[in-house]
Protein backbone atom coordinates (compact mmCIF):
# COMPACT_ATOMS: atom_id res chain seq x y z
CA UNK A 1 0.00 0.00 0.00
CA UNK A 2 1.46 2.97 -0.73
CA UNK A 3 0.21 6.14 1.55
CA UNK A 4 -2.00 9.23 0.08
CA UNK A 5 0.30 12.38 -0.77
CA UNK A 6 -1.27 14.84 1.00
CA UNK A 7 -0.14 18.52 0.49
CA UNK A 8 1.24 18.63 4.03
CA UNK A 9 4.43 18.34 3.90
CA UNK A 10 5.39 16.57 6.84
CA UNK A 11 2.90 14.01 5.96
CA UNK A 12 5.27 13.13 2.84
CA UNK A 13 8.51 13.24 4.60
CA UNK A 14 6.75 10.78 7.73
CA UNK A 15 8.17 7.64 6.15
CA UNK A 16 5.42 5.78 7.28
CA UNK A 17 6.39 2.50 5.44
CA UNK A 18 9.06 2.09 7.83
CA UNK A 19 7.01 2.83 10.51
CA UNK A 20 4.30 0.01 10.05
CA UNK A 21 7.86 -2.20 8.69
CA UNK A 22 9.27 -2.24 12.23
CA UNK A 23 5.44 -3.96 13.46
CA UNK A 24 5.97 -6.84 10.62
CA UNK A 25 9.30 -7.44 11.32
CA UNK A 26 8.13 -8.08 15.37
CA UNK A 27 5.39 -10.33 14.71
CA UNK A 28 6.25 -13.94 14.78
CA UNK A 29 4.89 -16.36 12.07
CA UNK A 30 2.09 -17.28 14.46
CA UNK A 31 0.71 -14.18 14.28
CA UNK A 32 1.49 -12.81 17.50
CA UNK A 33 3.32 -9.56 18.12
CA UNK A 34 5.14 -9.31 20.94
CA UNK A 35 6.16 -5.43 22.91
CA UNK A 36 9.63 -5.95 21.11
CA UNK A 37 11.80 -9.38 19.95
CA UNK A 38 12.21 -11.62 22.70
CA UNK A 39 9.41 -9.86 25.03
CA UNK A 40 6.38 -10.59 26.62
CA UNK A 41 2.85 -9.73 24.14
CA UNK A 42 -0.34 -8.77 25.99
CA UNK A 43 -4.12 -8.94 24.16
CA UNK A 44 -4.12 -5.07 24.62
CA UNK A 45 -1.19 -3.50 23.09
CA UNK A 46 -1.57 -6.83 20.25
CA UNK A 47 -4.54 -5.36 18.94
CA UNK A 48 -2.87 -2.28 18.75
CA UNK A 49 -0.34 -3.10 16.66
CA UNK A 50 -2.48 -4.92 14.52
CA UNK A 51 -4.71 -1.55 14.19
CA UNK A 52 -1.30 -0.52 12.97
CA UNK A 53 -1.01 -3.05 10.38
CA UNK A 54 -4.17 -2.09 8.81
CA UNK A 55 -3.53 1.38 8.65
CA UNK A 56 -0.20 0.15 6.77
CA UNK A 57 -1.70 -1.68 4.21
CA UNK A 58 -0.77 -4.87 6.10
CA UNK A 59 -3.50 -6.68 5.20
CA UNK A 60 -2.81 -9.98 5.70
CA UNK A 61 -0.35 -9.58 8.65
CA UNK A 62 -3.35 -7.63 10.46
CA UNK A 63 -5.46 -10.94 9.88
CA UNK A 64 -3.04 -13.32 11.37
CA UNK A 65 -2.90 -11.16 14.13
CA UNK A 66 -6.64 -11.00 14.81
CA UNK A 67 -6.16 -15.20 14.13
CA UNK A 68 -3.69 -15.38 16.68
CA UNK A 69 -5.70 -13.61 19.26
CA UNK A 70 -8.99 -15.58 18.48
CA UNK A 71 -6.87 -18.86 18.87
CA UNK A 72 -5.38 -17.52 22.04
CA UNK A 73 -8.95 -16.83 23.85
CA UNK A 74 -9.85 -18.72 27.03
CA UNK A 75 -13.14 -20.28 27.78
CA UNK A 76 -14.75 -17.49 29.72
CA UNK A 77 -13.95 -14.73 27.31
CA UNK A 78 -10.85 -13.64 28.40
CA UNK A 79 -7.16 -13.53 27.60
CA UNK A 80 -4.19 -14.22 30.42
CA UNK A 81 -3.17 -10.91 30.96
CA UNK A 82 0.71 -11.45 29.06
CA UNK A 83 2.69 -14.13 26.76
CA UNK A 84 5.84 -15.00 25.79
CA UNK A 85 5.86 -17.25 22.64
CA UNK A 86 2.04 -18.26 23.12
CA UNK A 87 2.72 -19.51 26.79
CA UNK A 88 0.95 -17.64 29.14
CA UNK A 89 2.87 -15.38 31.60
CA UNK A 90 0.91 -14.16 33.46
CA UNK A 91 -2.59 -15.79 34.11
CA UNK A 92 -4.81 -12.99 35.52
CA UNK A 93 -7.86 -12.04 33.57
CA UNK A 94 -7.63 -8.56 32.35
CA UNK A 95 -11.39 -7.22 31.65
CA UNK A 96 -9.74 -4.13 29.45
CA UNK A 97 -7.69 -6.94 27.46
CA UNK A 98 -10.35 -8.84 27.11
CA UNK A 99 -12.25 -5.83 25.24
CA UNK A 100 -10.13 -4.49 23.41
CA UNK A 101 -10.49 -6.64 20.59
CA UNK A 102 -14.04 -5.00 18.95
CA UNK A 103 -12.08 -1.70 18.80
CA UNK A 104 -9.70 -3.45 16.89
CA UNK A 105 -12.06 -5.61 14.77
CA UNK A 106 -13.88 -2.64 13.86
CA UNK A 107 -11.42 -0.44 13.31
CA UNK A 108 -10.42 -3.30 10.37
CA UNK A 109 -13.89 -3.16 9.06
CA UNK A 110 -13.84 0.93 8.90
CA UNK A 111 -10.93 -0.06 6.24
CA UNK A 112 -11.19 -2.89 4.19
CA UNK A 113 -15.51 -3.03 3.75
CA UNK A 114 -15.30 -6.81 5.00
CA UNK A 115 -18.64 -8.02 6.70
CA UNK A 116 -17.31 -11.65 6.42
CA UNK A 117 -14.13 -10.53 8.99
CA UNK A 118 -17.39 -8.87 11.21
CA UNK A 119 -18.64 -12.33 11.10
CA UNK A 120 -15.83 -14.01 11.62
CA UNK A 121 -14.57 -12.94 14.79
CA UNK A 122 -18.31 -11.82 15.98
CA UNK A 123 -17.76 -14.85 18.40
CA UNK A 124 -14.71 -13.93 19.67
CA UNK A 125 -15.13 -9.96 20.55
CA UNK A 126 -19.28 -10.83 21.39
CA UNK A 127 -17.39 -13.35 24.57
CA UNK A 128 -14.92 -10.69 25.19
CA UNK A 129 -17.26 -8.03 26.03
CA UNK A 130 -19.52 -10.52 27.76
CA UNK A 131 -16.66 -11.17 29.80
CA UNK A 132 -15.91 -7.24 30.51
CA UNK A 133 -19.65 -6.80 31.59
CA UNK A 134 -19.48 -9.80 34.10
CA UNK A 135 -16.98 -7.34 36.08
CA UNK A 136 -19.57 -4.38 36.06
CA UNK A 137 -19.95 -3.40 39.29
CA UNK A 138 -23.33 -2.14 40.77
CA UNK A 139 -22.14 1.56 40.79
CA UNK A 140 -21.24 1.27 36.77
CA UNK A 141 -17.09 0.35 36.89
CA UNK A 142 -16.02 -2.40 36.09
CA UNK A 143 -13.01 -4.24 37.95
CA UNK A 144 -9.89 -4.50 36.86
CA UNK A 145 -9.56 -8.12 36.62
CA UNK A 146 -9.46 -11.65 38.15
CA UNK A 147 -7.42 -13.89 39.32
CA UNK A 148 -6.28 -17.48 37.79
CA UNK A 149 -8.76 -18.76 40.10
CA UNK A 150 -11.14 -16.51 39.27
CA UNK A 151 -11.15 -13.97 42.15
CA UNK A 152 -12.38 -11.07 41.19
CA UNK A 153 -10.31 -7.98 42.37
CA UNK A 154 -12.77 -5.21 43.40
CA UNK A 155 -10.35 -2.59 42.38
CA UNK A 156 -11.41 -0.03 39.00
CA UNK A 157 -9.34 1.59 36.99
CA UNK A 158 -10.41 4.91 35.51
CA UNK A 159 -8.25 4.05 32.19
CA UNK A 160 -8.97 0.67 31.85
CA UNK A 161 -13.11 1.44 32.16
CA UNK A 162 -12.83 4.09 29.79
CA UNK A 163 -11.13 1.64 27.11
CA UNK A 164 -14.71 -0.66 27.56
CA UNK A 165 -16.31 1.85 26.87
CA UNK A 166 -14.84 2.27 23.71
CA UNK A 167 -14.90 -1.42 23.04
CA UNK A 168 -18.76 -1.33 23.84
CA UNK A 169 -19.23 1.47 21.29
CA UNK A 170 -17.44 -0.73 18.76
CA UNK A 171 -18.90 -3.96 19.48
CA UNK A 172 -22.82 -2.08 19.39
CA UNK A 173 -21.34 -0.78 15.88
CA UNK A 174 -20.50 -4.34 15.11
CA UNK A 175 -23.61 -5.86 15.91
CA UNK A 176 -25.88 -3.52 13.63
CA UNK A 177 -24.10 -3.65 10.93
CA UNK A 178 -24.60 -7.82 11.32
CA UNK A 179 -28.02 -7.04 12.77
CA UNK A 180 -27.99 -8.24 16.28
CA UNK A 181 -29.46 -6.99 19.41
CA UNK A 182 -27.74 -6.50 22.29
CA UNK A 183 -29.36 -4.82 24.91
CA UNK A 184 -27.11 -5.53 27.73
CA UNK A 185 -24.48 -3.95 26.33
CA UNK A 186 -26.50 -1.01 25.44
CA UNK A 187 -26.81 -1.13 29.66
CA UNK A 188 -23.68 -1.39 30.24
CA UNK A 189 -22.29 0.79 28.11
CA UNK A 190 -24.98 3.50 30.01
CA UNK A 191 -23.78 2.63 33.26
CA UNK A 192 -20.05 2.70 32.95
CA UNK A 193 -20.43 6.46 30.97
CA UNK A 194 -22.19 7.38 34.52
CA UNK A 195 -19.89 6.86 36.83
CA UNK A 196 -16.85 7.67 34.47
CA UNK A 197 -19.06 11.03 34.21
CA UNK A 198 -20.36 11.23 37.74
CA UNK A 199 -19.08 8.99 40.56
CA UNK A 200 -15.14 9.51 40.08
CA UNK A 201 -14.31 8.02 43.66
CA UNK A 202 -15.19 4.57 42.04
CA UNK A 203 -11.80 4.10 40.80
CA UNK A 204 -8.43 4.16 41.77
CA UNK A 205 -7.16 7.70 42.17
CA UNK A 206 -3.45 6.58 42.57
CA UNK A 207 -3.15 6.46 39.14
CA UNK A 208 -4.25 9.73 38.47
CA UNK A 209 -0.71 10.34 38.30
CA UNK A 210 -0.80 8.95 34.85
CA UNK A 211 -1.36 10.86 31.98
CA UNK A 212 -3.93 8.28 30.76
CA UNK A 213 -6.24 8.76 33.68
CA UNK A 214 -6.64 12.20 32.24
CA UNK A 215 -7.60 11.72 28.79
CA UNK A 216 -8.78 8.19 27.82
CA UNK A 217 -12.23 9.61 29.34
CA UNK A 218 -12.20 12.15 26.03
CA UNK A 219 -10.17 9.53 23.84
CA UNK A 220 -13.41 7.19 24.49
CA UNK A 221 -15.78 9.79 24.20
CA UNK A 222 -17.13 8.84 27.24
CA UNK A 223 -17.01 12.97 27.73
CA UNK A 224 -17.68 14.98 24.98
CA UNK A 225 -18.38 18.44 24.52
CA UNK A 226 -17.61 21.11 28.13
CA UNK A 227 -17.24 18.41 29.93
CA UNK A 228 -14.30 16.86 27.90
CA UNK A 229 -13.01 20.48 27.14
CA UNK A 230 -13.02 20.86 30.96
CA UNK A 231 -11.14 18.33 31.74
CA UNK A 232 -8.64 18.79 28.95
CA UNK A 233 -7.94 22.25 30.46
CA UNK A 234 -7.85 21.54 33.75
CA UNK A 235 -4.99 19.05 33.51
CA UNK A 236 -3.19 20.24 30.59
CA UNK A 237 0.01 21.67 32.24
CA UNK A 238 0.48 18.43 34.76
CA UNK A 239 0.87 16.06 31.87
CA UNK A 240 1.78 18.13 28.82
CA UNK A 241 5.85 19.41 28.60
CA UNK A 242 5.71 22.05 25.39
CA UNK A 243 7.72 21.85 22.58
CA UNK A 244 7.93 17.91 24.23
CA UNK A 245 5.11 15.89 24.32
CA UNK A 246 3.06 14.12 27.10
CA UNK A 247 4.40 13.27 30.18
CA UNK A 248 3.59 9.37 31.00
CA UNK A 249 2.85 10.04 34.86
CA UNK A 250 2.91 13.62 36.00
CA UNK A 251 6.30 13.43 38.54
CA UNK A 252 8.85 12.22 36.22
CA UNK A 253 10.45 14.27 33.54
CA UNK A 254 9.77 11.26 31.32
CA UNK A 255 8.11 11.54 27.98
CA UNK A 256 6.42 8.61 26.07
CA UNK A 257 5.30 8.93 22.45
CA UNK A 258 2.81 6.35 22.78
CA UNK A 259 0.63 8.32 25.39
CA UNK A 260 1.66 11.42 23.35
CA UNK A 261 0.30 9.58 20.30
CA UNK A 262 -3.05 8.69 22.08
CA UNK A 263 -3.76 12.09 23.52
CA UNK A 264 -2.99 13.31 19.67
CA UNK A 265 -6.35 11.07 19.00
CA UNK A 266 -7.88 12.71 21.69
CA UNK A 267 -7.31 15.92 20.26
CA UNK A 268 -8.35 14.93 17.19
CA UNK A 269 -11.47 13.16 19.00
CA UNK A 270 -12.56 16.52 20.22
CA UNK A 271 -12.02 18.51 16.83
CA UNK A 272 -8.60 20.54 18.09
CA UNK A 273 -7.43 19.09 14.80
CA UNK A 274 -4.67 22.33 14.88
CA UNK A 275 -3.42 21.46 18.72
CA UNK A 276 -3.25 17.81 17.77
CA UNK A 277 -0.96 18.58 14.27
CA UNK A 278 1.23 20.81 16.77
CA UNK A 279 2.31 18.34 18.64
CA UNK A 280 2.18 15.02 16.34
CA UNK A 281 5.35 17.73 15.02
CA UNK A 282 7.01 17.33 18.52
CA UNK A 283 7.23 13.82 18.22
CA UNK A 284 7.14 12.67 14.48
CA UNK A 285 11.20 12.87 14.34
CA UNK A 286 11.11 11.04 17.80
CA UNK A 287 12.77 7.78 15.45
CA UNK A 288 15.38 5.55 15.72
CA UNK A 289 17.52 5.21 12.36
CA UNK A 290 15.44 2.44 11.00
CA UNK A 291 12.35 4.74 11.24
CA UNK A 292 10.97 3.12 13.89
CA UNK A 293 9.62 5.21 17.41
CA UNK A 294 11.64 5.16 20.70
CA UNK A 295 9.43 4.26 22.97
CA UNK A 296 10.09 7.26 25.06
CA UNK A 297 13.01 10.23 26.59
CA UNK A 298 13.61 11.70 29.68
CA UNK A 299 13.70 16.13 30.02
CA UNK A 300 15.91 18.21 29.72
CA UNK A 301 18.93 16.07 29.02
CA UNK A 302 16.83 13.99 26.28
CA UNK A 303 18.27 10.31 26.90
CA UNK A 304 16.34 7.67 25.01
CA UNK A 305 14.77 5.47 27.47
CA UNK A 306 14.12 2.41 27.19
CA UNK A 307 16.00 1.86 24.21
CA UNK A 308 13.04 -1.04 23.13
CA UNK A 309 11.70 -0.53 20.04
CA UNK A 310 7.84 -1.21 20.94
CA UNK A 311 5.54 -2.59 18.00
CA UNK A 312 2.43 -0.53 19.96
CA UNK A 313 4.09 2.82 20.14
CA UNK A 314 4.35 2.31 16.04
CA UNK A 315 1.31 0.91 16.11
CA UNK A 316 -0.18 4.15 17.96
CA UNK A 317 1.92 6.42 16.05
CA UNK A 318 0.57 5.22 12.60
CA UNK A 319 -3.15 5.53 13.81
CA UNK A 320 -2.31 9.29 15.33
CA UNK A 321 -1.14 10.07 11.54
CA UNK A 322 -4.40 8.84 10.05
CA UNK A 323 -6.45 10.41 12.45
CA UNK A 324 -5.05 13.96 11.47
CA UNK A 325 -4.17 13.50 7.63
CA UNK A 326 -7.32 10.92 6.77
CA UNK A 327 -5.06 7.89 5.41
CA UNK A 328 -7.64 5.69 5.64
CA UNK A 329 -11.62 5.33 6.48
CA UNK A 330 -10.03 4.55 10.24
CA UNK A 331 -8.89 7.51 10.85
CA UNK A 332 -12.22 9.01 12.01
CA UNK A 333 -12.85 6.06 14.42
CA UNK A 334 -12.38 8.39 17.79
CA UNK A 335 -13.42 11.24 16.49
CA UNK A 336 -16.74 12.35 18.60
CA UNK A 337 -18.85 13.97 16.03
CA UNK A 338 -18.51 10.64 13.95
CA UNK A 339 -20.27 8.65 17.20
CA UNK A 340 -22.94 11.40 17.44
CA UNK A 341 -23.92 10.62 14.10
CA UNK A 342 -23.61 7.26 14.29
CA UNK A 343 -26.42 4.89 12.41
CA UNK A 344 -25.99 2.38 15.41
CA UNK A 345 -26.56 4.77 18.08
CA UNK A 346 -29.55 6.59 16.39
CA UNK A 347 -32.35 4.96 17.75
CA UNK A 348 -33.39 6.72 21.15
CA UNK A 349 -32.07 4.34 23.50
CA UNK A 350 -28.64 4.34 22.44
CA UNK A 351 -28.20 8.12 21.88
CA UNK A 352 -28.71 7.94 25.68
CA UNK A 353 -25.46 6.37 25.99
CA UNK A 354 -23.28 9.51 24.02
Amino acid sequence: MEFKRLDKDRVATLDLESVVSSIVRTQHPSGEIPWSDGDKTDPWDHVESAMGLSVGGRITEARRAFAWLAAMQLDDGSWHASYKNGVPEDRTHDSNMSSYVAVGVYHHFLITGDREFLATYWPTLKKGLDFALSLQAPGGEIHWATSPDGVVDPMALLTGSSSIFMSLKCGLAIAHELGHTMPHWVEGLYRVREAIRTRPHSFNVTKSRFSMDWFYPILSGALTGAEAQKRLDKYWKKFVVEGQGVRCVSDEPWVTVAETAEFILALSAMGHTEKAEIIFDWIKDSRFDDGSYWCGYTFPDMVIWPEEKLSWTNGVMLMAADALFDLTPAGRLFRHDFWATHEAFEAESLSACL
